[in-house]
Order: structure tokens, then sequence, then C-alpha cells
């Protein structure tokens, strides 16, 4: 079977709002280490790899919303689509504490495959589909409760975006208006990373936008993804509304 380093769900689907996952899988392509970055399985099934339960979440809510959806197809390990080509943590060495073998190896040739065989793909599919009009970019992300050595994480979904970005504000009142939720405002990571996806596909586009994490023990299982996919499907369009974009 040939490799690709995207999917795409419900291209055709007419809704404004574009579905991305940067960090949906923990494949590692066969032309990287033969399919092995030399870590552990158990280490391949962290949070250092991929986004657990973020791209379930992702497609539930591509349907709810009749939104397109895309998703990388390759662990942030091989190299991280949610960083700029020129930031140095595109190709982890270290993460949470994990040494990851096949990267400390990494030479410019091998960097540049990488890019030219998952990242540039990936980041073409979405630029395809957020140039229709009127898009708003949601990016969906998931985060673990706790960092090694680290305090535990009590927001249960965090919305990350840039000063004077117009529609995250909105979604945050709104989520915050039952009273319920521990909503994350830049958190667990800061809202603005230079050349991150939601930048160069919403940001500098001039899109409104938003990045989407949700602590991943709440969405570990199929009842879980689908609450916060129909929460998500509820909030979304409210926030839309009061933002009048």
């Amino acid at each position: 079977m040939t490799y690709e380093p995207f999917f795409i769900k419900g291209a055709d689907r007419p809704g404004r709002w574009l579905i991305t996952c940067d960090h949906a899988t923990n494949v590692v392509p066969p032309f990287v280490g033969g399919g092995d970055l030399g870590l552990p399985a158990a280490d391949m099934q962290r949070h250092i790899a991929y986004d657990p339960g973020a791209y379930a979440v992702s497609t539930l809510l591509g349907e709810m919303l009749d939104a397109p959806v895309v998703a990388s197809n390759f662990s942030r390990l091989v190299i991280d689509p949610n960083r700029g080509e020129d930031d140095p943590t595109l190709l982890m060495q270290l993460y949470d504490g994990t040494i990851i073998p096949a990267n400390r190896q990494a030479d410019i040739a091998e960097r540049k495959s990488r890019l030219d065989r998952c990242y540039r793909p990936y980041h073409a599919a979405l630029a395809e589909l957020a140039a229709r009009p009127d898009t708003i970019l949601i990016s969906v992300h998931s985060f673990t409760p706790q960092l090694r050595g680290r305090a535990p994480r009590p927001w249960e979904i965090g919305i990350l975006y840039p000063e004077d970005e117009g529609f995250s504000p909105h979604l945050i009142k709104v989520l915050q208006q039952p009273g319920d939720l521990c909503v994350g405002i830049n958190e667990p990571y800061t809202g603005y990373l230079p050349g991150d996806a939601i930048d160069t596909h919403g940001t500098k586009m001039g899109r409104p936008n938003s990045l989407i994490e949700l602590r991943n023990d709440l969405i570990a299982d199929t009842a879980g993804q689908r609450l916060w996919a129909q929460r998500l499907a509820e909030v979304l369009p409210q926030a839309l509304a009061a933002s009048q974009l």
C-alpha cells in the first residue's frame, strides 16, 4: 500500500469550518528508519508521539458541522507539522524526558526528505482546503494531564490564540458560560508560535481561527470523543454568531 502523509475527510462538505488535526497519528513512514524511530512501542503510544483522541474528535466534529477535515499521517516525532520549517524543535531529539534515537542521527538530507515527503504535502493539502471563501480554521489537539516532574494540569479544555484574533475570545466566553468547565486561556501552551500551522494558514491569512486543546484523559474512549465533539459542535456556531464574522 502506498504511504499517504495526510487524510482528508469530506473535502466537498459545504460548511465554513475547516477542522485540522496536526498530530493525528503515531505513524512512522517506512522511509524513516525503516518505520522505526528507535523507541519502545510504549513510548510511541504516549503523547510525545501524537495527540491521543484528537483525530477521532476531529472526524466526528467534521461530520457534525458538515465540514472538511484534514489530518497528518505521521508522528510528530518524525517531523512536527505544527512548527515552522526553521523552528529548532521541528525534529525533536528529546521530548518529555525521552530521547528520540533516530532524530539524534538525522542530517540535513534526512530533514529534507521528511519535509518533502511528510510535512510539505500535509501543508499543501491544508492550504488548498483553507483557500475556500470565509474559512474558519479550527485545529484540534490534545494534551497530557501531567508532564513528568510537573504539576497536574487542571484544565479540561484550552483555547490558544494570538493577540487580536477575533473569534477565539467569543469561543472562550461561550465555553465559560455554564460554569462547569475549567477552561484554559492560552493554556497549557502559549497561543502564538510564529510559523506554526495556525499562524501559517490562519493568522497570517486573516482567517478566523482557534487552536483547541482537549485533555487527553477526557477523550480516551469513544464515549468521551463523541461527548466532546458534540459539545464543540454546539459551541462553535454560537461563538461564530456572537463574533459576527
